[in-house]
C-alpha cells in the first residue's frame, strides 16, 4: 500500500503589506528584509477572516473535486486557536458541509503540528484503506509592533487530502524525530502575539534538524544525495538556506550538495505571504510543485520544526503526473488579488486585532466564508 498526499490546496488573507513600507517607516535599508531574511510581503487577514475562514477557502476546492465519500476524519493543525475548548475543525465541518459521521480534532505544537497530523492520518488510512483524512494547517502569525519578529508576520492555510494511492506524493514510512523542552518561542494564554528569542530559536531549529536527520538515518532513511529537493519550515525564507547548509555539512560533508539554488522554488510563496506557522512547510512544498520543474518520481525531503521544540524529517516520492493535480493559477490569482495597505492602516489593524465582548465585523474578505463576529461569546461564521 502507498499512502500520501492525494490533493493539496492553499489560501491566504485578503490584505497585503509590503515590507518596503515597513522599512521606509523605520528608516532602514529594505535589503534587511528582502535579502537579510528573504521576505518581501506579509499577508494579513481582513476583519472578517481568521484561521477558520482561510481553512475553508483552502479546503473547499478539495471537497469540490473529490466529494466526501470515505472522508471520516478532519485534523486541524494550528497554534492560533480561537477557542480553548472547541476545535477549529468543528466550525470548519459545518462550513464545508461535511456529513455527521466524521471525527474532527485540533492539534497543537507550534509550527510542527501539521506534520503530526499527517503522520496520524497515515496511520488511519493504513488501518482502513477505504478512508481518507483531511488535514488542515492554518495560522495567523502575529508579533508585537516594533519587535524583532514584526517583519516575519503572515497568514495562510494549506489543506491536504491523505489517501491510499495518492496522486501527488507517496510518503515513505521512515521518519526521524527530535524533541527538547526549551523556551525559544511561545505564546501564553493571555497574549495574541508570540514571544520569541530569535537567535536562540535559530540555534534550536538547527539542532533539531541535526537530531531529526540522525534519527531518520538511524531508522533506515535514504541518503541525502537521493533527495532532489528538501522543503523546510520557513519562519522566514532565509532560514531554509541555513537549514540546507547545516544538513549538507552533516549529511554529505564531502559532496557537492550544498547548492542552495535548489531551494529557490520552495520559497516563492512564503516570501510573499510571510510566516504561516503550521502551514509554512507545506506552502514551501506547494511552491515547489507550482513553480519548480517536473520532478515526477523524484524523492523530496521535509524538515518540519515547531518551537518549544519538536522536529521531524521524512521523505516522499512525487507521483508521475502530479502537475495535472495542481491549482497554480488559482493561488497566484489569489495572491495578486490581495488589497495592498499602507503603514498607517497596517498599524491600526494590528492594534485593533484584539477585540473583546460582542461585535460585528465589516464585510471585507475575498473568500466565500466570513467570520461575522461574536455574540454571547460565540463565534459566528456565514457564507458571503
Amino acid at each position: 500500500m502507498t499512502i500520501g498526499i492525494h490533493d493539496i490546496s492553499a489560501a491566504t488573507g485578503s490584505l497585503v503589506f509590503a515590507l518596503a513600507d515597513l522599512a521606509e517607516h523605520e528608516g532602514i535599508d529594505v535589503g534587511k528584509y528582502h535579502r537579510g531574511i528573504g521576505q518581501t510581503e506579509m499577508s494579513l487577514t481582513a476583519e472578517d477572516e481568521d484561521i477558520v475562514t482561510m481553512a475553508a477557502r483552502a479546503a473547499a476546492p478539495i471537497i469540490e473535486r473529490h466529494g466526501t465519500e470515505g472522508l471520516r476524519t478532519v485534523i486541524f493543525a494550528t497554534e492560533s486557536g480561537i477557542d480553548q475548548s472547541k476545535a477549529a475543525s468543528v466550525f470548519l465541518h459545518r462550513l464545508l458541509g461535511l456529513p455527521r459521521a466524521v471525527r474532527v480534532v485540533e492539534v497543537k505544537e507550534a509550527c510542527y503540528s501539521a506534520t503530526a497530523a499527517i503522520q496520524f492520518a497515515l496511520g488511519i488510512v493504513a488501518r482502513r484503506a477505504d478512508e481518507r483524512v483531511l488535514v488542515i494547517a492554518s495560522d495567523v502569525a502575529r508579533y508585537e509592533l516594533n519587535s524583532s519578529g514584526e517583519a516575519t508576520q503572515g497568514a495562510g492555510a494549506v489543506a491536504m487530502l491523505i489517501s491510499e494511492n495518492p496522486a501527488v506524493l507517496e510518503i515513505e514510512p521512515v521518519s526521524g524525530v527530535w524533541t527538547d523542552d526549551v523556551w525559544d518561542f511561545w505564546r501564553p494564554n493571555d497574549r495574541s502575539t508570540a514571544l520569541v528569542d530569535g537567535r536562540y530559536s535559530v540555534q534550536v531549529y538547527l539542532e533539531s534538524l541535526e537530531g531529526a536527520w540522525n534519527d531518520y538515518r538511524a531508522h533506515g532513511g535514504a541518503d541525502f544525495s537521493s533527495f532532489a529537493r528538501v522543503c523546510y519550515h520557513q519562519p522566514f525564507t532565509r532560514m531554509a538556506v541555513k537549514g540546507q547548509q547545516r544538513l549538507a555539512r552533516i549529511a554529505d560533508p564531502d559532496g557537492e550538495s550544498t547548492d542552495i539554488d535548489r531551494l529557490a522554488d520552495t520559497v516563492e510563496y512564503n516570501s510573499r505571504i510571510g510566516n504561516s506557522y503550521t502551514a509554512s512547510i507545506y506552502l514551501a512544498f506547494l511552491s515547489l510543485l507550482d513553480n519548480g520543474p517536473d520532478l515526477s518520481a523524484e524523492r523530496i525531503g521535509f524538515f518540519s520544526y515547531g518551537s518549544g521544540a519538536v522536529g521531524e524529517f521524512f521523505g516522499g516520492v512525487l507521483v508521475p503526473g502530479y502537475k495535472s493535480q495542481l491549482r497554480t493559477e488559482e493561488l497566484q490569482n489569489m495572491l495578486a488579488a490581495r488589497r495592498p495597505i499602507g503603514y498607517d492602516e497596517y498599524r491600526h489593524r494590528h492594534i485593533a486585532y484584539d477585540r473583546v465582548g460582542d461585535f460585528e465585523t465589516a464585510d471585507e474578505t475575498h473568500g466565500d466564508v466570513r467570520f461575522a463576529g461574536v455574540e454571547q461569546h460565540k463565534r459566528l461564521y456565514e457564507a458571503r
